[in-house]
């Protein structure tokens, strides 16, 4: 079972880390980014606001929206933590928690559009369409501010990943660059995927309609998925064909 994260701990230990590096020419940005904050979510307001800042609302601004919404929302925080775990434990090139967070555009990605989902069921739809441009336009990742996303999320390399309105992407999943969740062509409604736990979704894959991908399942590679996959099971090819179970009960873990 999982427990939510020591957010304490976490930045301690992320804050030990970065003090670690001796390199001159990047000491600064673990300094700015890392240990001029007293918390994890102080550094992922500051981190998120400079990033996402442009010419019509400057970082100053967007760090404060940033803070404003995870101290409305402390998931917001909680989730980030998990998902920054997450990437550590799978992603066999990530040696340390600092690197995520300073260095993945997926997971800032992922992160932006928490801040974009909160802000939408504000009723603030102007202002999340904004953060999901800006979001496309930094990290070429198109994630409608209305998808909903589960925890413990690793997008890793990231580009070219587009997700749905109506996707619906639960916890323990992991997604590679260039995966579509996409539509058919369904003008209203339910129209993009459900994604359940554990997923694992290859590169290039095209996931489209209102279909359910099961729990444990292993999307091959540059495979199109065009109807329900079961639970703990590999499918490859276009169309996606069944071809054998992953090797462990969940897939994406």
């Amino acid at each position: 079972m999982n427990t939510t994260p020591d957010l304490k701990a976490l930045w301690t230990e992320m804050q030990s880390q970065a003090c670690a590096c001796h390199d001159p020419l990047i000491q600064d940005v673990f300094a700015t980014n890392i240990g001029d904050h007293p918390d994890f979510q102080s550094a992922l307001s500051s981190l998120l606001g400079t990033k996402l800042a442009d010419r019509s609302i400057p970082a100053a601004a967007l760090t404060r929206l940033v803070a404003s919404c995870m101290s409305e929302n402390p998931g917001i925080a909680e989730a980030a933590a998990e998902d920054i775990l997450a990437t550590y434990d799978r992603d066999p090139a990530c040696q340390d928690l600092v690197t995520p967070f300073l260095f993945f555009k997926g997971w800032h990605a992922v992160q932006a559009h928490r801040i974009a989902f909160h802000l939408w069921h504000q009723g603030r739809r102007p202002l999340a369409y904004h953060l999901q441009s800006r979001m496309n336009e930094l990290f070429a990742i198109d994630i409608h501010p209305a998808a909903r996303l589960g925890r413990r999320l690793t997008i890793d390399h990231g580009t070219g990943i587009v997700i749905g309105e109506t996707a619906i992407v639960e916890d323990d999943v992991s997604l590679f660059q260039d995966v579509t969740l996409g539509g058919t062509g369904k003008l209203t409604g339910d129209r993009h995927p459900i994604v359940r736990r554990g997923v694992m979704i290859g590169s290039g894959a095209k996931i489209l309609g209102r279909l359910e991908i099961g729990a444990g399942a292993r999307i091959g590679a540059a495979s199109v998925v065009l109807e329900d996959v079961p639970p703990n099971v590999t499918v490859v090819g276009n169309p996606a064909r069944l071809v054998g179970s992953p090797r462990i009960p969940q897939a994406a873990t």
